[in-house]
């Protein structure tokens, strides 16, 4: 799968786990937009350029990481074709595929532990979307 994936300051110490397991999986290609170290940065623009390419297109799947998660997913929504969840839990994520067919996963990085947060990544990597009635229901966000 190809996944881009970037966080702001207080997500740095997350995103790098969850590069480094995708990574070592073998399983994925991985573009890292940043952030590359704790200083001060502010999330829209990481959010921006994840949200983007998935809407164009150019990745199967995003990853966003902040302090809450919160605004990624918020910036990340704003754009077509994007449908980021914030999961800080294996349940969200599953759902978030199985009935949303999300294809950027935010999580915060001061909220969820790297333990729990790479269980909630392969969750949302590895389920698959159920279609059929949900299909429906994303027709109707989108129309």
């Amino acid at each position: 799968m190809n996944i881009i994936i970037g966080s702001d300051h207080a997500g740095y110490d997350l995103k790098e786990v969850c590069k480094a397991h995708l990574l070592q999986s073998g399983e994925h290609r991985v573009t890292d937009v940043g952030v590359f170290s704790h200083d001060s940065s502010d999330y829209p623009r990481i959010a921006k350029e994840v949200a983007g390419a998935v809407s164009r297109g150019e990745y199967d799947r995003g990853v966003l990481i902040c302090g809450s998660g919160i605004g990624m997913s918020i910036t990340a929504n704003r754009f077509k074709r994007v449908r980021a969840a914030l999961c800080h839990d294996v349940y969200s994520a599953k759902m978030s595929r199985l009935h949303n067919d999300a294809n950027i996963l935010a999580m915060g990085g001061r909220i969820v532990g790297p333990g729990v947060a790479l269980e909630i990544l392969e969750v949302f990597l590895k389920t698959e979307f159920e279609g059929g009635r949900h299909k429906k229901r994303l027709d109707l966000i989108d129309g």
